[in-house]
């Protein structure tokens, strides 16, 4: 599976991408980059308190410049913030230059797995399940075109779900089965 493109993990906060992501590199024996994680550690700043200063404008510029960054280096494991869709350059630079896999979970799932979660500022509110409802209605569209494949993650081991995508994303890299594959990830993505 070494000959695999770079992987690139999308979707809402709470959906498992570092987790999985650690377990899909470590499986493939290469590189795991958490985005927001390059990005505080190049600002010497967390989060939140980039979005403080600069908004979240200033945060997903700052994005933007280090998905092109990271999305340039091979073989990775890449997990994105969950707004990195909202950008189309990211969108671009992610179907441009490997497989993109779509984490989808549900609202219940993102507020059970971030309830005591105090570096997510868009949830620093008092409604957040409507906050994240709204998220998801506008950026589930921006997932599902922007990604190769998609995978539910609730109620699933981390591990059966790596072991989903590197044997949906083999089967869209292996030439004798391109076609079926790639007729049954459009349909997947399609009734999902």
């Amino acid at each position: 599976m070494q000959d695999l493109p770079n992987l690139f993990l999308i979707g809402p906060m709470g959906a498992g991408k570092s987790t999985i992501g650690r377990l899909l590199a470590a499986e493939l024996a290469r590189d795991f980059v958490d985005s927001d994680h390059a990005i505080q550690n190049r600002c010497g700043a967390d989060i939140p308190w980039i979005f403080d200063v600069e908004g979240e404008v200033g945060f997903r510029q700052r994005e933007v410049q280090m998905i092109d960054e990271l999305t340039r280096r091979s073989p990775i494991v890449l997990a994105t913030g969950g707004g990195a869709v909202l950008r189309e350059e990211n969108r671009r630079v992610l179907r441009e230059r490997g497989t993109v896999i779509y984490l989808m979970t549900t609202v219940e799932q993102q507020l059970k797995r971030t309830a005591k979660d105090r570096n997510r500022p868009l949830l620093q509110c008092e409604n957040r399940e409507q906050v994240l409802y709204d998220m998801y209605a506008k950026r589930d569209p921006l997932y599902r075109s922007t990604a190769d494949v998609s995978v539910r993650t609730d109620r699933r081991s981390p591990r059966a779900v790596v072991n989903e995508i590197l044997r949906r994303v083999q089967r869209l890299n292996d030439p004798l089965q391109m076609d079926g594959a790639v007729a049954e990830e459009k349909a997947k993505n399609t009734v999902n």
